[in-house]
Formats: structure tokens, C-alpha cells, sequence
């Protein structure tokens, strides 16, 4: 089929590279003309793991190609993906769909033939409905200009294996037509055996928010269990191991430490708090105000802890940071724990020195009073103690002993619980982490 992403950010970049390889012709748009002009020459304008191949070989064989034109893109396309961001109004927990709004503005008038506009973009619930009937207005083919909903559940890291593996395909429509055109879109996952589950559009849009609000709620209860840890001398993660072998709960996501950030969690569940409010169903979310406020007070109880390991002042101190990426094998550092970490210790008078995989450059740019380095060695030398704030594999693979000789004192803080810790005690390291004891 011939099809369209509009918006080629993490998202879009990624969808728009896998319906190439399973054999779509498709063109990709932005209005971002440097990141158009990177994706042409197959160079993704941000980590993700096996992108980047991805990239080259279905551009190499002329199925996938990127434009700056919304005109273009009607002509083309049978089907148009909208994958434009929706991040926190400014002011307000409510999501800002100015972005998707401009999308369908500017595509529907040029809309002339028979089509389908599918958003993946997570947005308020009532979007959609309100969406669809933009598009039968603007489109010169009128209601032959369709719309429904299909939501993402990819995950930064695995973005790649996510949309080419999916756990499963929800589609909000009621139409017959929209439905066997996702279904032939989608019909080497549909034939590989992912669940494909049909719904209303309001179903769709809740979908996505209702996943990512329980993922948060799970994550939130851990660290809130993790406090209490700490106030009782328990070991959080041998709790979180017990209450993770019930079936009915699960051991993912049950990872106590520095808590959830990134670009989709801490927007979407304030975006629904939001809704809720102007549907007047605002008790039933109001948990959702306690798991956003757990999460954020983990980042001060970690800047507590490190203050602690370092004797009650971060004045004069030197702090090594391993991560900056709101989560391993990203450069993403939207909303990221590590960074916010990072800058709190900074201004209450510690020197800091930042080590990441990925995402040195972004951290940078949007940091750049800390001090950054490209080895973790580096970063840790002479240092009074080293924070462990993204789990990256390779600081699992550190040798500890090494590391010890370039500090001025071996302290580590294991903010994310994914350190073997007796391992860096056995190396003389005064080791504290979150949720668990200090010995």
C-alpha cells in the first residue's frame, strides 16, 4: 500500500522505517527540514537501537523516502498516519494537540481522494470524534476522507521490535472499509498471530492512557513500598521478588528506584488527570495525582540519599553520574530523573560530572552548567561518590575495583537497584540503594 507518517519524530520515524520493511511504499513527513534531510541519508536524529539498519535498507530498496509537504503526502498516500507529538500544555496538566490540529488543517484540504487518516498519536479521549468529522469537512472527497484511531505501544529501546512484533493491534473505527484497509497494513503482524481487537474510537483513545497509567500506578506502588522499606529496614527488590511471583500481579515493572520519566508516562497520566476533570469524573483519576507525586518525590529522596552518603553537604563535593537518558538504550532525556537529580545536586554546591552511553550530546545541550565526560572512569575520578541513575548494561559490567582506585572515596549510590551490590561492597565500596539496606 502507499502510506504516509506525518511526523517523524520517535514515533513516526520508526513506524514509518518498519511499514517500509514489511513492504508498504511509504513517504515520511515533517516540517523539521534538518530532520527530513538526516532521515533521507538514512541517519535517524536520535538513538534507537536497529533503526538506523532499518533506515538504510528499506531506503536502499526505494520503498521509504521523506518530504516537507502535507500536499504531497495527500497526493500520494492511501493511508496517512499522524504521529505528531502531544506533550503538557504549558501551564496545565492538560495535553497541547496544536500539533495534531495543524496536521489535519493542513492534509484535509487536500484530501481529494478516497483515503484513510489514522492517528497513533495518544490524546485526550473525545480527540478522535472531533478529529473525523475535521477531515469529512475540510476533504474535497468529503466523508470518502475517513478517520480512526490506531494507538502506539512502543517503548523507547525496543521501538523497532515493538511495531514489528506488537503484543497486540487496537483499532477505533466503525467503519468496514478502515478496517480491511488496517487490516491488509498490518497483515504480516495479523498473520504472525498478534491479537488485532477492533473498538470505537473512544475505546481506542483510552486504551493507551489506561496502559500507561497502570504501568505507572505499578511502578509508583513499588517505590511507595520502597519507603517503606527503608523506614522499616526491609529490602525492597526481595519484596518486590516475592509479590512478583503471584500470577495475578507479575514481576514487570515491579523495579523499585529512581522512578518513570521520558516523554510519554508523566505527560499522558497528567493529560488524563486533566480530561477527567472536564468530564467531571475527576475521583475516579484522583489516585493518579498520588502515583505522580510518588514518582517525583523518588528524585528528591535520592538527592537525599546521596547527601547523606557524602556526610550532609554537597559543598565542595565531586559527584560522578552514570546516565543521563531517562532509560537505557535511549538518548532521549525528556523529563529525565538522572538529569533532574543532577541539577538539584548541582545547585546545592556539589561539582558534577555526567557519563552516558547515548545521551551526552542532548544532555548537553539542555544541561550545560554540568560537567560531562565519555568514559564512566572519567566521570568518576576523584570523585566523593557515584550515582548509579540510568541502567545501562555496561554499568553493570564495570569493574568496581578499577573504578574504586580513580575516586577519592569508593561511595556508590545504586539509585535504580540493578547493580550487584555485594560484588561492589566486596571492593570496598560503601554502597547505598534505594528501598534497601545499608548492609
Amino acid at each position: 500500500m502507499r502510506i504516509t507518517v506525518i511526523g517523524t519524530g520517535y514515533l513516526g520515524a520508526v513506524h514509518a522505517a518498519c511499514m517500509a520493511e514489511i513492504g508498504h511504499e511509504v513517504l515520511g513527513v515533517d516540517v523539521d527540514e534538518l530532520k527530513i534531510a538526516a532521515l533521507a541519508e538514512g541517519r535517524p536524529p536520535f538513538f534507537e537501537p536497529g533503526l538506523a539498519d532499518l533506515l538504510a535498507r528499506t531506503h536502499a530498496g526505494g520503498r521509504l523516502r521523506f518530504s516537507t509537504s502535507l500536499r504531497e503526502a495527500a497526493e500520494f498516500g492511501e493511508v496517512h498516519f499522524v504521529c505528531v507529538g502531544t506533550p503538557q500544555r504549558s501551564g496545565s496538566f492538560a495535553a497541547d494537540l496544536s500539533h495534531i490540529d495543524a496536521v489535519v488543517d493542513g492534509l484535509g484540504p487536500h484530501l481529494s481522494e478516497p483515503c484513510l487518516v489514522v492517528g497513533k498519536s495518544t490524546v485526550p479521549v473525545g480527540t478522535a470524534a472531533r478529529l473525523a468529522g475535521r477531515v469529512a469537512d475540510l476533504a474535497p472527497a468529503g466523508d470518502a476522507a475517513e478517520l480512526a484511531w490506531n494507538p502506539e505501544f512502543l517503548r523507547e529501546g525496543t521501538a523497532v521490535r515493538d511495531t514489528l512484533e506488537p503484543d497486540r493491534l487496537v483499532v477505533g473505527t466503525g467503519s468496514a472499509r478502515a478496517d480491511a484497509m488496517l487490516r491488509e497494513v498490518y497483515a504480516p503482524m495479523i498473520e504472525a498471530g498478534t491479537p488485532y481487537l477492533v473498538t470505537d474510537l473512544a475505546t481506542a483513545e483510552l486504551v493507551k492512557v489506561a496502559a500507561n497509567s497502570f504501568l505507572a500506578t505499578k511502578i509508583s506502588y513499588v517505590n511507595a513500598m520502597a519507603e517503606i522499606c527503608e523506614a522499616t529496614g526491609a529490602d525492597v527488590t526481595r519484596l518486590a521478588e516475592a509479590i512478583g511471583l503471584d500470577d495475578r500481579i507479575g514481576s514487570r515493572f515491579l523495579s523499585a528506584g529512581l522512578g518513570f520519566g521520558g516523554g510519554c508516562l508523566p505527560k499522558d497520566i497528567r493529560a488524563f488527570l486533566a480530561r477527567g476533570e472536564e468530564l467531571g469524573v475527576e475521583r475516579s483519576l484522583r489516585f493518579l495525582r498520588e502515583v505522580d507525586e510518588i514518582n517525583m518525590r523518588c528524585r528528591q529522596r535520592t538527592v537525599d540519599a546521596a547527601r547523606d552518603l557524602v556526610g550532609g553537604s554537597f559543598l565542595g563535593k565531586r559527584i560522578a553520574v552514570l546516565g543521563a537518558a531517562f532509560k537505557p538504550d535511549s538518548d532521549d532525556i525528556r523529563d529525565s530523573p538522572a538529569l533532574n537529580v543532577a541539577a538539584v545536586i548541582k545547585l546545592q554546591g556539589a561539582h558534577i560530572t555526567v557519563h552516558d552511553e547515548e545521551a551526552v550530546d542532548n544532555a548537553r545541550a539542555a544541561f550545560p552548567h554540568l560537567d560531562y565526560a565519555l568514559e564512566p572512569a572519567k566521570a568518576c575520578e576523584g570523585a566523593d561518590a557515584v550515582l548509579h541513575l540510568t541502567e545501562w548494561r555496561q554499568y553493570r559490567e564495570l569493574d568496581p575495583a578499577r573504578l574504586a582506585a580513580v575516586t577519592r572515596t569508593p561511595r556508590l549510590l545504586d539509585a535504580r537497584n540493578a547493580l550487584d551490590l555485594p560484588h561492589w561492597r566486596n571492593a570496598g565500596w560503601t554502597v547505598r540503594a534505594l528501598g534497601r539496606p545499608a548492609a
